[in-house]
């Protein structure tokens, strides 16, 4: 009779679940990748960067394409980060208990400056607000945690646009309706280019009353733990209480609150 080893059962189920767990990280891998190019990436650029075969990336990739983790762009031979993607990241950033470290982190700079203050990523395009702590003042702008403006007209928005690659800047600016909110918005896209341009080598942003009059805004970015910007924290407030001149003031305490708030995300 033949007799089953237990020593050899037990070796290939430790071998299966290897194999199981390394599918699983090649998978990870694949994710990170996609969201690292800051493009839509082919096969051959994940084929090199993921060391997968092209048919068990091309496997791979169609059942993540089916459960939404990526998209296929038009043409079908690239491939970018899906919506279940994009909202797994803002759910890995709102995360309530670093979530409530940053929140904290806020409420100490909106007690420090006697204005409010916020932290927004920039999402497909738009200007998310992750959170928001708003001073204890009459008038004020009401933009609760969740909302989402146009990026061409907020200190936040332009800062992160400023950061992109410049290739995947353009394509946004070119395909931003920078729709007109004032006098002063910015509805040219060769001086929103401008304005950009001068943000990178400032390292801060301003809104000048280009989104609503009597309201100014400063912006400064929030670093990951390989440097990239992600984020911005900003502070804004009427112009009769504080003139933008006066914001730009707070600029050293915007940063070192960035600072902090890169730390959570290490």
């Amino acid at each position: 009779m033949l007799e089953l080893d237990t020593n050899d059962h037990i070796d290939t189920s430790k071998r299966d679940n290897y194999g199981e767990n390394s599918s699983m990280l090649k998978g990870v891998v694949i994710l990170e990748a996609l969201a690292a190019l800051q493009q839509p990436a082919n096969l051959a650029q994940l084929m090199q960067i993921t060391g997968m075969p092209k048919a068990s990336l091309h496997r791979t990739l169609a059942i993540f394409e089916e459960a939404g983790l990526v998209v296929r762009e038009p043409g079908g031979r690239t491939y970018a980060p899906g919506e279940r993607l994009s909202r797994l990241a803002l759910s890995t950033l709102t995360h309530d208990t670093v979530s409530a470290v940053r929140h904290t982190i806020l409420r100490k700079l909106v007690a420090e400056l006697g204005e409010t203050c916020n932290l927004a990523v920039l999402r497909r395009g738009e200007l998310f607000y992750l959170d928001r702590v708003e001073a204890n003042w009459a008038l004020r702008l009401h933009l609760p945690p969740g909302t989402v403006l146009p990026p061409h007209c907020s200190a936040s928005g332009k800062l992160l646009l400023a950061y992109k690659p410049i290739n995947e800047r353009t394509k946004i600016v070119e395909n931003l309706p920078l729709e007109h909110f004032t006098h002063r918005t910015i509805t040219d896209r060769h001086l929103l280019e401008s304005e950009l341009e001068r943000i990178s080598i400032m390292g801060y942003a301003v809104d000048n009353e280009e989104y609503v009059l009597g309201v100014s805004c400063v912006a400064v970015p929030v670093r990951d733990a390989m440097g990239e910007v992600v984020a911005a924290i900003a502070v804004h407030a009427a112009t009769a209480r504080l003139p933008l001149n006066q914001a730009m003031e707070y600029i050293p305490r915007l940063k070192e609150a960035a600072e902090r708030i890169s730390q959570t995300l290490a």
